[in-house]
């Protein structure tokens, strides 16, 4: 049996690639839309990909499932436990074989078997895999969403992102009695889950890759916790917000994600087609209205947020290109519009296009490189900077300023600025009304990261009193302040 194992750092996600060496079969489970790795890989072992798979309708990210099926001809094997609300509505255009607790796929003399194991969402399968050349038991387990090192897939997303209601705590038993199955593998059997550290399918993911499940059984808080009120409670208490895009991810996994054949190339365009881009922007946050398909934009700087503060073109959003840009875009970019890119380069554009694609967000249409600034100031046109604000300089203004803390709500709990505003970067669009503009608006997070994002989106959205704390939180702290927990 080949395994190989694919993780994308952006997305926290893992997929794999699962062969005979035999027959040349292999599977491909959980793939995302970036497909040529596994096509590589498989080349890289002379294998072919005859088989795609998926343990249940992802919320984070755009499968890759059809997108490979059509590119290599395999065929779909998709899930049809969980009821009628989550079936795949593709299934029978693409021909896909439907799987159900007990069912087995077998790619050469591999063993895959069918293990329904609800909660995370209804319809999670997990698959046991045993290599039958030299075994009658199975090697290991392909957990998805359902175990992960150290954690479970958090049971509340139904309701919290696709706004299923009363579904957590429902979600939440049927994990827990999944669990139980689970408690019943044998401790060898190893886990190979879906997600790793950073992801938000859980709240304490560990960052080992893999597990066994007599060491999930003995460290793993959920695997652990056999009273099913206590798992319930624990289970749903200080889960984080789901990004606002996890709804949208349900919906085109659902429907069936478009092929795209490749990521896209935009073109590298000048002033004038940023300037028609912001201004499309403007009218439509001015009017709140949308006059077509193509009436909005948005235009995503990606540069550092160290080069954006000293200078950037005003109307543009700041989420620079790290391993934390695809969240922060499906939080903050809308799904029905226009996209443009400034990047440092075409290589840097090309990743962000991808990062984009992966969660969904296709409409890239051109990218500027950061001369484009330069034209701007040059002609005539204000450039915009960002006031950064340090802790000292902050203790003199006492009174004198509103302080915002844009960090998520388990990170408020544990202490925050006496006085401050509570709103995460994620709701500020929908709670601007929220925020005074009569004095400045000093927005922290905990080390500087989110409130650098923060700021910007704020002076996109007109507030121009919007300045950012040097080393938020931390950097307050420091300074021997002392914070004020709870709610």
């Amino acid at each position: 049996m080949i395994l190989k194992r694919f993780y994308d750092e952006g997305l926290a996600q893992a997929s794999y690639l699962i062969g005979c060496a035999v027959t040349g079969e292999a599977i491909v489970v959980d793939p995302n839309r970036d497909i040529a790795q596994y096509r590589a890989a498989a080349d890289a072992e002379k294998l072919r990909i005859t088989h795609v798979t998926e343990t249940h309708i992802h919320a984070d990210f755009v499968s890759g499932t059809r997108e490979l099926a059509k590119e290599t001809g395999a065929r779909e094997y998709l899930s049809a436990e969980g009821g009628s609300d989550w079936q795949y509505a593709f299934a029978e255009e693409d021909g896909a074989q439907l799987l159900r607790d007990g069912d087995v796929i077998m790619v050469g003399n591999i063993r895959l078997e069918v293990m329904h194991t609800p909660g995370h969402t209804p319809e999670h399968i997990s698959f046991l895999v045993t290599d039958t050349a030299g075994a009658s038991e199975p090697m290991g387990i392909l957990s998805g969403d359902f175990v992960f090192v150290g954690d479970v897939g958090r049971p509340d997303l139904l309701e919290r992102a696709a706004k299923v209601a009363n579904t957590m705590e429902a979600g939440a038993r049927q994990l827990f009695r999944s669990l139980e199955r689970f408690r019943a593998l044998p401790d060898w059997i190893q886990v190979w889950p879906g997600h790793g550290a950073g992801s938000a399918c859980g709240k304490s993911l560990g960052a080992v890759p893999t597990s066994t499940v007599g060491y999930e059984k003995r460290y793993n808080w959920a695997v652990g916790t056999v009273d099913e009120a206590l798992f319930v409670e624990m289970v749903l208490a200080g889960q984080p917000d789901p990004p606002k895009y996890f709804a949208e991810m349900k919906r085109i996994n659902r429907d069936g994600p478009r092929v795209l054949g490749g990521f896209p190339k935009p073109p590298r365009e000048g002033r004038e087609s940023l300037k028609r881009a912001i201004d499309l922007g403007a009218r439509a946050a001015a009017t709140g209205a949308d006059t077509g398909p193509r009436a909005r934009a948005a235009v995503v700087d990606t540069r550092t947020a160290v080069e954006f503060g000293k200078a950037h073109v005003p109307g543009t959003l700041n989420i620079p290109l790290n391993k934390s840009f695809s969240t922060w875009a499906g939080w903050l970019v809308p799904y029905d519009v226009d996209i443009h890119l400034i990047a440092d380069d075409e290589a840097a554009a090309g990743r962000a296009v991808r990062e984009l694609a992966m969660i969904g967000l296709d409409r890239v249409t051109t990218w500027y490189d950061p001369t484009v600034i330069e034209e701007w100031r040059k002609s005539g046109a204000r450039l915009g900077t960002i006031k950064k604000t340090d802790v000292s300089e902050l203790a003199t203004r006492d009174g004198d300023v509103t302080i915002l803390d844009v960090r998520n709500a388990p990170e408020w709990s544990a202490g925050h600025v006496p006085g401050a505003i509570h709103i995460p970067v994620g709701q500020l669009s929908e709670r601007l009304a929220e925020l005074p503009r009569d004095k400045p608006l000093i927005i922290h997070c905990q080390g500087g990261g989110r409130s650098a994002i923060a700021t910007s989106l704020l002076q996109t959205l007109g507030l121009t009193n919007a300045e950012d704390l040097k080393g938020g939180y931390n950097a307050w702290t420091a300074a021997g302040n002392e914070g004020v927990t709870g709610e």
